[in-house]
């Protein structure tokens, strides 16, 4: 059957796409390997190269029809191990950049889905063995590709929050009074490793303005920063997920805000909150 015959290179373009998103930022992957908090410590950028490794090898493995049984069962064994870390997260409620291919998409229901996919996927493709290559199988792969990862996008686009626009009120409970006339609050999850990463940044933005750590549970490490926990900050305010930066005046309205996973984006909601602030009487 062209379907099942046709699973193998759906498998193998999954595989290249997610290793060379990694290959993009490795040290960005090892970080989403320890946001899983399922390694011991010290582990986690050992076993973000094996990933990398193993992805690659079983790409391999399935374009030679000989191996290609064999790079089906690898694939295979990768996305239920995949499949076993994204519901040990989900089951804590942990907020967790899956990593898979090199994007900012949080653990759930829409990673959960394309994973279990792509996991029956490379089980069809075991099954059919080393089938030889016909040119109609490129866009019967292509459309498996599509019905794999077509829902879990359709998910995420559904599940997308806004978050607090310019002139609302930013709603946090337990926060101290402002210092200054402008605050900055930065978004951060202790499973979160684009925010371990920022930390720097927001702690050198303090050199600027006021910054303050913002966490819906306890547990996240502060860089010498304040931290507040409130733990309905995010569904209150409709923010997506972390990292995401709140800029406010000394009455919590919002001046600027979003996602800030790089400091390019940290600069631009500062840059847009510095334009949207009202000027001062002289």
């Amino acid at each position: 059957m062209i379907v099942a015959e046709s699973a193998y290179l759906a498998v193998t373009a999954a595989l290249l796409f997610a290793a060379l998103g990694k290959l993009r930022d490795v040290p960005g992957f090892a970080r989403s390997v320890a946001g899983y908090q399922v390694l011991p410590d010290g582990l986690a950028g050992p076993a973000a190269a094996g990933v990398l490794a193993a992805e690659l090898a079983a790409a391999g493995l399935l374009l030679v029809p000989g191996g290609r049984r064999w790079g089906a069962v690898m694939a295979g064994l990768l996305f239920a191990a995949f499949l076993a870390a994204m519901a040990s997260v989900t089951r804590r409620g942990m907020a967790v950049d899956c990593g898979c291919f090199g994007g900012r998409d949080l653990v759930g229901a829409g990673t959960l889905l394309r994973t279990g996919l792509l996991l029956a996927l490379a089980v069809t493709a075991a099954l059919a063995g080393p089938v030889a290559f016909a040119p109609v199988q490129l866009p019967v792969a292509a459309a498996l590709l599509g019905l794999a990862v077509l829902p879990a996008r359709l998910l995420r686009v559904n599940k997308t929050a806004s978050g607090p626009r310019p002139g609302a009120r930013f709603a946090l409970a337990g926060a101290p009074e402002p210092d200054g006339d402008r605050v900055m609050y930065a978004l951060v999850s202790p499973a979160c490793g684009l925010c371990e990463a920022m930390l720097p940044e927001f702690a050198a933005t303090a050199a600027r303005l006021e910054v303050v750590l913002v966490s819906a549970v306890d547990g996240h490490g502060g860089d010498g920063l304040p931290m507040v926990v409130d733990p309905d900050v995010f569904d209150r305010n409709d923010i997506p997920w972390p990292p995401y930066v709140v800029v406010t005046d000394r009455a919590r309205t919002v001046l600027g805000a979003g996602g800030a996973a790089t400091p390019a984006q940290l600069e631009q909601i500062l840059h847009n909150a510095e334009a949207g602030a009202p000027r001062r009487e002289r």
